[in-house]
């Protein structure tokens, strides 16, 4: 199984990281894929240790709509910063997360547009696919996807949205990732949307240190809890664990080339 969006390189998990790789391990994965904020030393360091603790990560790189304010409208300073991170980074195979965030509306909407454009065309440039990230502008979101979709390839991560945005997206060919959002009481619509997404073109997902599954609900998440995610899935389409936990690897495979 793959956890295929985490944040391991947060400083929520620096004391106690070696554990929770191990943790990860035992309960089955075979790699995670983690976000790194392109620009943020930080991260990167945390990413570096990672890697020596656990060779079969890979990351996505990018800038997120919350911080596009930091480039202004300056989509050539955008380019260079994630160009030259993704370059540096082995073990990078996608651009992202990346995309358009209007509930908390931490960077200006024009501002968002640009940096997010601007990184879809790096994504392309570089032949990666793109991490989106999508809250309250899904048309917006479409839009600037659908602008030259001839070599669009990646997912919408943390899917919580509508039928008619799952697929539109499917149209574009992206993958539909699902974290432990589809375990809460209160995600039978969600739980529904899921099902009318086709088994090959599904993602699983933690979104970690935040959104744990039930049964960890109000603790911090971390990648092993992605079984709990895989364990909904299979029970929305009427599967086995094992098989979603294949279904899914192989998706991840496919799109990521790790």
């Amino acid at each position: 199984m793959i956890d295929s969006h985490c944040h391991l390189a947060d400083e929520t998990f620096a004391q106690d990281l070696p554990d929770v790789v191990a943790r990860a391990r035992a309960a089955g994965l075979e790699r995670v894929l983690v976000v790194l904020e392109a620009g943020n030393d930080q991260e990167a360091a945390q990413a570096a240790r990672l890697q020596l603790l656990w060779p079969a990560v890979r990351f996505s790189i990018g800038i997120h709509p919350h911080n596009a304010g930091t480039y202004g409208t300056n989509p050539g300073k955008v380019a260079e910063v994630v160009r030259a991170q993704v370059k540096r980074t082995p073990a990078a195979r996608a651009v992202g997360e990346i995309g358009l965030d209007y509930h908390y509306d931490y960077s200006p909407r024009d501002v968002q547009a640009v940096v997010f454009r601007s990184q879809v065309r790096v994504a392309q440039e570089l032949g990666l696919p793109v991490v989106i990230h999508t809250r309250e502008a899904d048309q917006d979101t479409l839009r600037i996807l659908r602008e030259d979709r001839t070599s669009l390839r990646g997912v919408l991560h943390c899917f919580s949205g509508t039928p008619e945005l799952a697929r539109a997206g499917l149209d574009l060919g992206l993958h539909v990732s699902v974290a432990g959002i589809i375990t809460f009481p209160r995600a039978g619509e969600l739980r529904d949307v899921i099902k009318l997404v086709p088994l090959d073109r599904l993602l699983v997902e933690t979104d970690s240190p935040f959104l744990a599954p039930i049964p960890h609900r109000g603790k911090r998440n971390e990648p092993a809890f992605v079984t709990h995610v895989a364990a909904m899935v299979a029970q929305i389409h009427d599967l086995d664990t094992a098989e979603v936990a294949r279904r899914t690897t192989e998706n991840f495979h496919t799109l990521f080339r790790p």
